[in-house]
């Protein structure tokens, strides 16, 4: 059958690829699996039953799939306590925090409303691996043998998730945040009310913005991806900085008090270095991708700060954060992974620790930002080449290798195909933008006349 799982849960247009039938079913096979696998052994010899926990972005179309996956786990005799309206963070920690076998996300993240996704996390709020997700759809539309009478399910609304997750995200700083003044935008998703409320029972003083969410007006306009409302609305209110969400709040980006973005890899410095100094960043180093802009990686080096790189996306952040036990990782796009306190990205856990670095330092985010100092990026996708070529083709390399000895240490080249379309990404990195786009164009050039179709 053809691929369901994408490389962060199921995702696609709600009501059309990803319709009630398929929550269902999903939901179905992963909880026959993961009892297959022994992975709700110790919860049916305590409870009786396993137990589950389902969140939602606020989506017109959660509503309906989360009836649709509630049903399906109840049917497969899971006890699920419905969570509603929380940030993918939020429920990767109740899922920990309750003790749950299993949790549930409907969100599409960033995405347009129409789109919606379901993100099963196993125990202790973790993304299921690869291996389990390829079992669960083996499993799909397979007759199975149903509880019947008392082995069903039963369905129960939680009481204060949301109080709850706000309580975890104060807990985690030292410092309150009084006297600073931040905009939040929150994308009108899923961090509407969580993120607000945690900003100020930190002791900040918060405007929020974006924050009415209708079902129909989720990351239009707003949030991480569109951060000229968030900039706006720091210069009318003259406040010291702004954070700008996207819809399940597991990622955010920055502005300072001017209104100059401060992006991922900014962020990421700022509490690597933090970290480093208290001595709570784990062997001393963190994670990034190889995207992750050159002067990143310099500001790093020149703070006595290892990093190490992966692919890109936050699976694999995560894959090498779990594996060598570091402390922070993150992505240039807002993803920041700080594992002593969460087991996924969480947007408003990032904004609270970079607002803690300017209570404790006295600096403004600006200040902390310009340890970074970013090399202009210049970007160019090449369509319909064959990707699969990219890596061997020898005239592509020579010519790779021959730009970057022209750049030195003043650049850096990333030649690398795409993970989801028939094309060939050409990332360069210079010391001027028109160096960087000239470099750029001139492998572009390259691998048009090499890998065509």
């Amino acid at each position: 059958m053809a691929r369901v799982f994408g490389t962060d849960g199921v995702r696609g247009l709600a009501n059309g690829e990803l319709t009630a039938e398929l929550a269902l079913d999903l939901s179905v096979a992963a909880a026959r699996v993961l009892a297959d696998r022994g992975e709700f052994q110790d919860s049916v010899e305590t409870r009786g039953r396993p137990l589950a926990v389902v969140g939602r972005d606020t989506r017109i179309s959660g509503q309906f799939l989360e009836h649709a996956v509630v049903a399906g786990l109840a049917s497969a005799g899971v006890d699920v306590l419905r969570l509603r309206v929380l940030p993918t963070p939020g429920v990767a920690y109740m899922t920990q925090a309750l003790g749950a076998d299993l949790g549930v996300v409907i969100s599409a993240s960033h995405n347009p409303m129409p789109d919606n996704g379901i993100k099963f996390l196993a125990g202790g709020g973790l993304k299921l691996d690869d291996a389990v997700e390829r079992e669960i759809e083996q499993h799909l539309d397979e007759p199975w043998e149903r509880p019947l009478g008392g082995d069903v399910g039963t369905v129960t609304p939680y009481a204060n998730p949301v109080e709850e997750y706000v309580a975890h995200l104060v807990s985690t700083v030292s410092r309150p945040l009084t006297g600073i003044t931040v905009v939040l935008d929150c994308a009108h998703g899923a961090a509407y009310d969580a993120g607000p409320q945690a900003l100020r029972a930190a002791g900040a003083t918060v405007i929020a913005i974006n924050a009415e969410p209708d079902g129909l007006n989720i990351n239009d306009g707003c949030g991480s991806t569109h951060l000229a409302p968030l900039q706006a609305a720091v210069l009318a209110h003259g406040a010291d900085a702004g954070f700008a969400l996207d819809g399940d709040a597991d990622r955010v980006l920055a502005v300072d008090h001017e209104g100059n973005e401060v992006d991922g890899d900014q962020i990421l410095a700022i509490l690597a270095i933090a970290m480093s100094e208290t001595g709570r960043l784990v062997k001393n180093t963190v994670v990034a991708t190889v995207m992750s802009n050159l002067g990143f990686v310099q500001a790093m080096r020149a703070a006595g700060v290892g990093v190490r790189q992966t692919k890109v996306g936050d699976r694999y952040v995560l894959e090498a954060m779990k594996v060598s036990g570091y402390s922070l990782g993150g992505e240039q796009s807002g993803h920041v992974i700080m594992s002593e306190h969460a087991t996924t990205g969480d947007g408003v856990l990032t904004a609270l620790h970079v607002l803690e670095r300017m209570a404790t330092t006295g600096q403004s985010l600006q200040s902390l930002a310009s340890v970074v100092t970013r090399l202009p990026q210049v970007l160019v996708n090449v369509p319909d080449v064959d990707k699969a070529r990219a890596d061997d083709d020898a005239v592509l390399a020579a010519a790779v290798a021959e730009e970057e000895a022209l750049l030195g240490d003043t650049g850096r080249i990333l030649l690398r195909p795409s993970g989801t379309e028939q094309l060939v990404r050409v990332m360069v990195e210079a010391a001027t933008q028109e160096d960087a786009r000239a470099v750029a164009e001139r492998l572009a050039d390259v691998v048009k006349r090499q890998l065509s179709l």
